[in-house]
């Protein structure tokens, strides 16, 4: 994997130079970042596939299996993702556009979004009929078992995955008083617990749908991005049996991001690349270096665990590739490592003062944990310990059935009150990365979440009232809320138990002078007396 990951490097720093490309200055640390830190370390070499002569590209793809995603001499493609039915077939919704068009590939925004089928997962995908008109294709099952195909500023409907008319529709959006950021575009969908849907648009805000086409509602103030510099689009959310994941590409810098959260709202980044030029490599080590990978999606597996991720990839800068040229796109698939299956077996919370961990590594088809795992190079931990070689050591094994249980030194571990998804980090006999989360007992997977909107003054009553509504999957727990207009305080009311969605009004009875519709406002909520949430509104 080292050498993999030098390769990868140097056709990052060796391709052309141009104002698409920016050097991102990696942050120190990253350089003792352990094997199976990175999300990237999650790639898998490419099944063998087919190779061809006088096909299209620059010199760095030449290499490249054209049996893999979906590829056509006189097609230029864009985005997708797949979707299985029930006969184990795969459907790949992706758009595309004649490569002989007078704008080249910026004739995208003409594009035509394509239902291509295959029986392999990584392709070849061939096209059996078209949808309509549209671009950044991301397709979704509903509840019902409709399926939901998005593009920008739409949605085409249909019954099945393999109806030939669809029905094309509008989402509808409500901000709920608060900025949208960088357009509604670009946007990327999670099923929820409950059959509801979690979407993140491009600029990084959360919005949630009861039912996926019903309205969407804004829960964020700002993106949830990492805080860093860049240039994001292409964001791509999923939820798995633990925990939600999201992946953002800097565009501009050529690196993306990977994030983990309970909640889908409140996130924390793990350190490393997600993906970056390279991640196409073959079982021989040979790298499709292709100049640009985005929209990436997953396929996941019963479990909900990523097994694959499909890109969008060009062989060089998009306003270099013009009609009948030797240049163009296509959609790739990359396998994933899914990861183990790890729950904590611990009933009490885990603290500074727990001596040891038992982890539980579930036996699956094809993995047998208990003559599979190297478990003296395991680690488990806090994500912060463990991508740097350290966290807990194993001090003993014991049998579960067909399972492993590991039972660890819980010194190190780095494990706080806010730990959702502890992870371990290790080796298979053979070699191979291992790594998982771990699900903790005592933590609720379907918490509360509180939202509110832009408190209201009205001057006749003299009364500021506040729309408050509980948007996560849980009932929330009895809280208190505070009103700050202008950096002063409003005062303080209790909030009553709140089902999920449902909804409440407070009313405050402020100074007249401190209150007024234009104002700035912070919604703050307390349990307990600690602050476990804030929402901002800017001034009208």
């Amino acid at each position: 994997m080292k050498k993999l990951f030098f390769l990868m490097a140097a056709s990052f720093l060796f391709a052309p130079v141009h104002a698409q490309i920016t050097e991102r200055e990696r942050p120190a640390e990253w350089q003792h970042l352990v094997k199976g830190a990175r999300f990237m370390d999650r790639f898998l070499p490419m099944p063998d596939g087919i190779q061809a002569k006088g096909i299209w590209g620059t010199d760095s793809v030449l290499n490249r299996y054209v049996d893999n995603g979906i590829e056509l001499p006189g097609v230029s493609f864009w985005g997708g993702n797949i979707l299985q039915d029930t006969e184990g077939k795969y459907h790949l919704f992706v758009c595309g556009w004649p490569e002989n068009s007078p704008k080249g590939h910026m004739f995208w925004s003409n594009s035509t979004v394509f239902h291509a089928v295959s029986d392999r997962l990584t392709g070849p995908f061939k096209i059996r009929n078209s949808i309509g008109k549209g671009h950044n294709p991301e397709a979704f099952r509903l509840s019902d078992g409709r399926i939901v195909v998005y593009v920008i500023d739409g949605y085409y409907i249909a019954d099945r995955v393999d109806d030939k008319v669809w029905t094309y529709g509008k989402f509808s959006f409500d901000p709920r008083d608060r900025k949208i950021i960088e357009g509604l575009s670009n946007l990327t969908f999670a099923r929820r617990q409950d059959g509801s849907y979690l979407m993140v648009c491009r600029g990084g805000g959360v919005w949630i749908s009861k039912d996926g086409l019903s309205p969407y509602k804004q829960l964020t103030d700002k993106r949830v991005y990492p805080d860093v510099e860049g240039r994001f689009e292409d964001p791509v959310v999923w939820r798995d049996d633990l925990q939600y994941h999201l992946i953002v590409n800097d565009w501009l810098g050529r690196i993306a991001f990977y994030q983990r959260s309970k909640d889908g709202v409140h996130w924390v980044t793990e350190q490393g690349e997600a993906y970056m030029p390279g991640v196409s490599f073959h079982k021989d080590g040979t790298v499709e270096r292709w100049f640009k990978y985005e929209r990436p999606k997953v396929f996941q597996d019963e479990k909900g665990r990523a097994v694959q991720m499909s890109f969008a990839v060009i062989d060089t800068i998009k306003w270099n590739d013009l009609p009948n040229d030797k240049h163009s796109s296509k959609n790739i698939s990359v396998p994933l490592n899914k990861g183990m299956l790890l729950s904590v077996l611990n009933e009490k919370e885990i603290t500074p003062s727990t001596r040891t961990i038992e982890v539980k590594i579930a036996a699956e088809e094809g993995f047998h944990p208990q003559t599979d795992v190297d478990v003296k190079s395991l680690r488990f931990g806090s994500f912060t310990e463990v991508n740097f070689g350290r966290g807990c050591k194993p001090v003993k094994t014991k049998v579960s059935g067909e399972d492993l249980i590991v039972v660890f030194n819980a010194e190190g571990s780095g494990i706080t009150s806010g730990e959702f998804a502890p992870k371990m980090i290790g080796k298979h006999r053979n070699g191979n990365m291992l790594y998982g989360y771990a699900r903790l007992p005592y933590v609720n997977y379907r918490p509360a979440l509180l939202s509110a909107r832009r408190p209201v003054f009205d001057k006749e009553k003299g009364e500021l009232k506040v729309e408050i509504q509980n948007f996560g999957l849980s009932a929330s727990e009895p809280a208190e809320v505070e009103v700050i207009c202008g950096g002063h305080s409003l005062g303080r009311m209790t909030l009553k138990t709140l089902q999920p969605y449902e909804v409440e009004y407070l009313a405050f009875s402020p100074d007249a002078a401190l209150a007024d519709d234009k104002s700035s406002y912070e919604v703050v909520f307390f349990y307990e007396g600690k602050e476990v949430e804030r929402n901002r509104f800017g001034k009208d």
